[in-house]
């Protein structure tokens, strides 16, 4: 494993090492001894902004052993147009590592083209597969794995979060459902990429969840999307997780959310707070499933 460019790109073998020593680093977590970033420098690239993303990675690089560099669009020449494969050119000479988070997936893979050092995407518009990897190490935390289980996710069916789940579906095995309205599905000619048979969808929410182990949401009105916000809002509401819908799904199901969440949108304050010690293990798990990620990209 080079790079950390997508769930499409990464094997099932590398994403399961993944899972195995994040959790190792998460019960170990209080070993100063485990350093495999001593000594090296990690560039942080973000066009989009961030809470979790920034702060676990921040934390997850100095825990490892190594210093980051935090680069917004105001503090670097790809403000002003410099292109992305010359900015990669430079830091590949000073930097160990590049964590990047941006619009466009095509840059993450030019900047990791050209720059020759380990390329680590934290969050593009065509994927999320850190948050994925921390919501699959949730799962075998809350769950006993994922393993025989089946997510539905609802909402905005084709966005980064739900092409991400989809890939991880198809290489590991489990059932993966998109609830959504006919206009916020895959398109079918990217759906004809999965052929295992465990990736479906459903525009009916009562008949998605039934037999639920996940039921999973992520916001409505995603960056970039904001002048859609008033017909998404109105689109989506029957895609809301609230508790009548909850109670369609296996018995003890769980839902997760990869936040940040708004109340009364894509779920309500009722369920999110019932099930907010998953929610917020959740988040957590996404310093851990990245120190991993760290740890097997900059291991030397």
């Amino acid at each position: 494993m080079k790079h950390l460019l997508s769930l499409q790109s990464l094997s099932a073998r590398d994403m399961r090492r993944i899972l195995e020593l994040a959790a190792k680093l998460k019960l170990e977590r209080a070993n100063p001894a485990h350093r495999p970033l001593e000594g090296q420098s990690w560039a942080m690239i973000f066009t989009k902004a961030s809470t979790r993303t920034r702060v676990s990675f921040e934390v997850g690089v100095q825990e490892l052993g190594g210093r980051v560099l935090y680069l917004s669009p105001r503090d670097t020449q790809l403000g002003r147009g410099e292109p992305i494969e010359d900015t990669a050119r430079v830091l590949g000479r000073m930097v160990h590592g590049a964590i990047i988070r941006t619009y466009a997936q095509k840059e993450i893979e030019q900047f990791a083209a050209f720059s020759g050092i380990p390329t680590i995407n934290a969050l593009t518009d065509d994927e999320h597969p850190c948050q994925v990897l921390a919501d699959l190490q949730t799962m075998q935390e809350v769950c006993g794995g994922y393993e025989g289980k089946k997510v539905v996710f609802m909402g905005d069916g084709d966005n980064n979060m739900s092409r991400s789940w989809m890939w991880a579906a198809e290489k590991l095995g489990f059932e993966f459902v998109i609830c959504a309205p006919r206009g916020y599905l895959p398109p079918a000619l990217f759906m004809k990429k999965f052929r295992s048979g465990n990736v479906s969808i459903e525009t009916n929410p009562a008949k998605a969840v039934k037999g639920a182990h996940v039921l999973y949401t992520d916001v409505w009105v995603s960056m970039g999307q904001e002048e859609e916000s008033a017909r998404r809002m109105t689109d989506l509401v029957p895609y809301q997780i609230n508790a009548a819908l909850l109670k369609k799904a296996r018995r003890n199901a769980v839902v997760m959310h990869c936040l940040p969440a708004y109340r009364e949108k894509e779920i309500t304050a009722e369920v999110l707070e019932a099930h907010a010690d998953t929610i917020f293990q959740e988040a957590e798990n996404r310093m851990h499933a990245q120190k991993a990620i760290l740890a097997l990209l900059g291991a030397k």
